[in-house]
């Protein structure tokens, strides 16, 4: 099975569309952001099961809101029927937001920060359209890092790369697949070799 077979279900089918896709707005930033946080330890296929109920639950992800939450805005998330319970996780959302805000006045937008370790292109990186994707990366790692000292949580190398793929800063579709080619020809590309690689992704 192909890396981009994963999302033949028909959920996942419409995330594909918005996967790999780039993206410059700080709330849609935001949103895929805290995916990779209340992901951590489970599967992408229940986030996006309960990706409704989450976007409701954090007011569909506006930051400046979610860092004024208080312990009743914990308690009515926690509580919240399927949504996951994780509190750590929830406040780790609350505690990044307040992170983000700082990013924002420092950078003008997260989006320049973050698009910056790229010189605002996606990057092709060599041999990953065959499926031989990594769990993290270089890149990945010091970003994790630069982050991890600006207080963000949850936000380990390999998180960070599945950050940057689903934010369009690397295109890891598959060589067959349509969103790959579509990327390519309507957005900045660079093509690098594969380094500092570490692990797959098995498909």
């Amino acid at each position: 099975m192909s890396y981009c077979d994963w999302f033949k279900e028909e959920k996942r089918r419409k995330y594909h569309e918005e996967w790999g896709t780039l993206l410059h707005d700080d709330k849609k930033l935001f949103e895929f952001l805290s995916y990779e946080v209340m992901q951590c330890g489970l599967s992408f296929a229940l986030i996006l099961e309960r990706r409704e109920i989450i976007n409701r639950c954090f007011g569909d992800f506006d930051f400046d809101k979610i860092a004024s939450y208080k312990e009743k805005d914990i308690e009515r998330i926690l509580t919240t029927p399927l949504m996951i319970h994780s509190e750590k996780k929830i406040r780790a959302v609350v505690s990044n937001a307040k992170a983000f805000q700082k990013i924002r006045k420092e950078y003008g937008s997260f989006s320049s920060y973050l698009w910056s370790y790229t010189d605002n292109k996606t990057i092709l990186y060599e041999g990953h359209e065959k499926g031989r994707v990594p769990v993290s990366n270089a890149l990945s790692k010091k970003i994790s890092k630069d982050l991890k000292k600006r207080s963000f949580l949850f936000l380990g190398p390999t998180v960070i790369y599945s950050y940057l793929q689903s934010c369009g800063l690397i295109n890891d579709h598959d060589e067959n697949c349509p969103r790959r080619q579509y990327i390519i020809e309507h957005y900045p590309t660079i093509k690098k070799r594969r380094y500092g690689e570490k692990g797959l992704i098995k498909a």
